[in-house]
């Protein structure tokens, strides 16, 4: 069994970063996940949590040798199941591979919560337990050694792609601002000059 754990701040505020989870994929960096499924999301009448369960498609990127263990496949299945909670601000996602897991298991668990410094800020934790299965009981540590470090450079390159596609959300909201100004600003340049016009038919 190997452990892994990662934290990150992302220089967005928790509900900017938690709107853009949900377009998280797909990105540049991270074209190995190739579709994802909405399963079930209901908001508990309770709590207000939103809970959120999805099907994610991905194309693995495995040495054959790998590949042979896990049956042969390149198309792996995960179940990610998330909460939401807008009282404490908290996401909790996690996530299992459903595809072999038999043979060799990962659980991920990923955390936001809002920079107690710098409510402006995210941050992000990352926790991941791999683990293989008695199948591989000769080649585990290899195995999951493997695993490890495949899933730590993923890892890496999954908060680039979030970044990116935060980045480019932040984009589009202040384009959208300044064109709602512009607006703004022209339609209050219309009015005063039909006030100013009516003014001057009235004198």
């Amino acid at each position: 069994m190997k452990f892994f754990e990662a934290t990150h701040r992302f220089d967005h505020s928790w509900a900017q970063v938690t709107a853009g989870n949900w377009m998280k994929y797909p990105n540049e960096q991270c074209p190995h996940v190739v579709a994802v499924d909405v399963l079930d999301r209901h908001v508990d009448p309770e709590t207000g949590v939103l809970r959120t369960e999805r099907l994610l498609t991905c194309n693995q990127n495995a040495p054959a040798w790998i590949l042979r263990f896990l049956g042969g496949s390149t198309v792996s299945y995960v179940r990610e199941t998330s909460e939401l909670d807008p009282k404490t601000k908290t996401l909790v996602m996690q996530t299992q591979n459903l595809s072999m897991s038999n043979v060799l298991s990962i659980n991920e668990k990923v955390t936001y919560i809002p920079n107690p410094q710098d409510e402006s800020s995210t941050l992000f934790k990352q926790e991941a337990q791999i683990t293989a299965g008695p199948a591989l009981s000769r080649f585990s540590s290899y195995v999951e050694d493997f695993c490890l470090t495949r899933f730590r450079d993923n890892a890496a390159v999954g908060r680039a792609g979030f970044e990116m596609v935060l980045e480019k959300l932040k984009l589009a909201r202040l384009e959208a601002t300044s064109q709602l100004e512009k607006a703004t600003a022209q339609a209050t340049a219309t009015a005063a000059a039909a006030a100013a016009t009516a003014a001057t038919v009235t004198l």
